[in-house]
């Protein structure tokens, strides 16, 4: 599975939007799951975001959404935004040393 998920936060939610973003990768790190690839990146609006998920589980489950940070980040994601979450899956086409 890989999906894009794009949204965009209200100016002053860019930076605490940041911190919850690092806290996810700060337990990546820690965790390690073998199964995740994960990016974000922050656009040059600076206000807006995209985070690209490649998960490849055998039993179609996210280990990403089971984190305790990726809990805390995603549970007020809506009351930060400005423009909602849109989730979009992707197909690859062609790839060079990416996900």
């Amino acid at each position: 599975m890989q999906i894009m998920v794009r949204y965009k936060v209200k100016a002053d939610c860019a930076e605490e939007n940041v911190r919850l973003i690092k806290a996810v990768f700060a337990q990546l790190e820690t965790d390690s799951p073998q199964s995740v690839r994960y990016a974000t990146f922050k656009l040059p609006d600076g206000v807006s975001f995209m985070h690209i998920a490649k998960i490849d589980t055998t039993d179609g489950s996210n280990p990403l959404v089971t984190l305790d940070a990726f809990k805390q980040f995603s549970g007020a994601i809506k009351d930060r935004c400005e423009e909602p979450p849109v989730t979009t899956a992707l197909e690859t086409v062609g790839s060079y040393r990416a996900f």
